[in-house]
């Protein structure tokens, strides 16, 4: 049978498939449009105090298209990639080396370095070396850097373990992860090894970086005078650090010369700095300045928290203890908040509240998701300081 086409049918014809092509048109107008505003709106809905505060500038972003780093940088800063593991993380420290080398390292490459109590198997270098485009340095902590000092009274530290169980804490019962606290709080810039950097990014294992960092941070800090950097801010648990405050307070009473003239006090406590509200910078995620840490004011201050036992008889953290020091010793416009950066330690991710650095980051993270809109957030506290 042969079909016959009509004027009247070809018309008609024209006209459906020209609707489908405008129907397809606007669609794709509507959802291009869709994903626009709805950016705006997340930021808009959600953000609060200045979202461009410190943001980093046009200059310090690489071109779309780079060369290899070594033909490519005309300066970088004297800086490592930090890594605290052991042999049995290695999966996850793979993973996390494997994500900021594609979304930052490939483009610059800095060195990494990775530090263990115990010596690093063949296995887990082999494994980091496979996805590591530059240099990388494996080495072993000093005994004395990282166990539980002789004149700990271990009676006491295990009946404060013993509370902490019973209480139900996270890692109340653990003496290692007390090491690990200690250590970065008053030992890892010490390392022979890092003796070499001024710089260092500490990266934990099993994170993820959800966007490309097409600038260098550790220029970016070093040319605007900032020691600290931070992508995500929350409460610590109250009952880890019951004297922490106390200690702090009595080591500024004794030594009021190291506090800062314009420091975040304002961040870290409600009422002029009579008691702690428990706000700190989550310390897996820093870069920042050993300067700092090696200064008079915080070798003092790490030696004053020391000798108290805190963090063996409680359960101080390192997250805390930086905080506040960085808080009180610096200019409140020396710590930085990269927004930049979406970061994410599971159970919670920062993702860009400027529209502007999700889109030029090709995020894949979820902007009205991002942790900074939790309850359990400083960030309001941070901003509240510079309003």
């Amino acid at each position: 049978m042969v079909l016959k086409v009509t004027t009247t049918t070809r018309y008609a014809l024209l006209v459906f498939l020209a609707i489908i092509g405008l129907h397809s048109i606007l669609r794709i107008s509507h959802e291009d449009y869709g994903r626009a505003t709805s950016l705006e709106n997340i930021a808009a809905q959600l953000s609060w105090g200045s979202t461009d505060l410190d943001s980093v500038p046009d200059e310090y972003y690489m071109p779309v298209e780079t060369t290899p780093p070594d033909t490519l940088l005309s300066r970088r800063a004297n800086a490592t990639l930090l890594m605290l593991a052991r042999n049995s993380d290695v999966n996850d420290a793979v993973k996390s080396v494997r994500r900021l080398e594609d979304r930052f390292n490939r483009k610059f490459g800095y060195p990494w370095l990775f530090l263990n109590e115990e010596p690093f198997s063949d296995e887990f270098k082999t494994r980091i070396r496979n996805v590591i485009h530059g240099e990388v340095t494996f080495a072993e902590i000093p005994h004395d850097h990282w166990y539980q000092p002789d004149w700990i009274d271990e009676d006491r530290a295990r009946a404060g373990r013993e509370k902490m169980v019973a209480d139900n804490i996270i890692y109340g019962g653990s003496v290692s992860y007390r090491n690990m606290c200690r250590f970065n709080s008053g030992f890892f810039f010490r390392h022979p090894l890092l003796q070499n950097y001024k710089w260092y990014w500490r990266v934990e294992p099993d994170v993820h970086f959800h966007c490309d960092i097409s600038f260098d941070p550790f220029l970016y800090m070093e040319d605007h005078n900032k020691t600290y950097a931070f992508t995500i801010t929350m409460y610590e648990f109250g009952a880890t650090i019951p004297t922490l405050w106390d200690a702090t307070k009595e080591f500024v009473d004794a030594h009021p010369q190291y506090v800062a003239r314009d420091n975040a006090m304002g961040y870290m406590s409600d009422d002029g700095g009579n008691s702690y509200n428990n706000c700190h910078f989550w310390s897996n995620f820093e870069i920042a300045s050993m300067d700092f840490w090696r200064s008079e004011a915080y070798t003092k201050y790490f030696e004053h928290l020391d000798a108290k036992g805190g963090f063996y008889y409680e359960r101080w953290g390192d997250a805390p203890v930086h905080s506040i020091a960085v808080a009180l010793f610096q200019d409140k416009s020396q710590i930085q908040f990269f927004d930049e950066i979406g970061y994410e330690h599971n159970p919670y991710t920062h993702c860009p509240r400027n529209p502007d650095a999700w889109a030029r980051g090709k995020c894949d993270c979820e902007p009205k998701r991002s942790f900074d809109y939790d309850g359990y957030s400083c960030m309001r506290q941070w901003d509240r300081i510079w309003q």
